[in-house]
């Protein structure tokens, strides 16, 4: 038996665990218990975060915002909407400037990727290859500093995480990117998906960190 299991055996005989039949981290999140109930919260927090996000620039503090909400209702403490608007408010601190240099820097890559396809430029498929890249790592910054964001942190303690947390969870990292390239693909498909997409991608960004590693099942 490992020393997890260990641990959430002697949890449940003292009672300060799961109940019977509930394993650890349902005891965690109790708010994920209802499958149907949570694919509603996801898609509030995709409206809330798209609505924030119209201007743009607002999308770092909106997605933190809906990061932070959605934990909140997994951990079934208090997710009432005058939360999330306390954090938009502390997340615009700091959270515009992230958004514009993000917006310039996107705006850049993608006409590198437009002028590549073009044939304008030489070696164009590298100069694809490398746009493309920039995009996927702006991506995974945004969502990884997004989930580390708090109010007391701020913006720049969010992104001095950022390096740390790849490092230290790489596959995670993949998934984040899997996850705004699929966020990407059906926006571009049918406008009106960035609502449930924009929900997915806060989900993703709070669920990646805390699912079960092979070195928490080999422990």
């Amino acid at each position: 038996m490992s020393r997890v299991d260990r641990a959430a055996r002697r949890a449940a005989l003292s009672g300060s665990g799961p109940t019977r039949g509930e394993t650890a981290h349902e005891a965690r999140f109790p708010g994920a218990r209802g499958a149907f109930s949570l694919l509603g919260e996801v898609l509030y927090v995709g409206i809330l975060v798209a609505v924030v996000s119209i201007p743009v620039v607002t999308l770092p503090a909106a997605l933190a915002a809906g990061v932070r909400h959605l934990r909140r209702y997994l951990k079934a403490d208090d997710s009432g909407l005058s939360w999330f608007w306390r954090d938009v408010r502390a997340g615009l601190v700091g959270g515009i400037g992230v958004g514009a240099a993000s917006l310039v820097l996107a705006l850049v890559l993608a006409l590198d990727i437009d002028l590549a396809g073009s044939g304008v430029l030489p070696g164009g498929p590298v100069v694809a290859a490398v746009g493309w890249a920039g995009l996927a790592v702006l991506a995974l910054v945004l969502f990884t500093a997004a989930g580390r964001w708090t109010p007391g942190g701020g913006w720049l303690g969010a992104l001095r995480e950022v390096p740390g947390a790849v490092r230290a969870d790489p596959a995670g990292a993949a998934y984040l990117v899997a996850t705004a390239v699929f966020a990407g693909v059906v926006t571009w498909q049918l406008l009106p998906l960035v609502i449930p997409a924009l929900g997915c991608v806060a989900l993703a960004i709070v669920a990646v960190p805390e699912r079960p590693r092979r070195h928490d099942v080999d422990a």
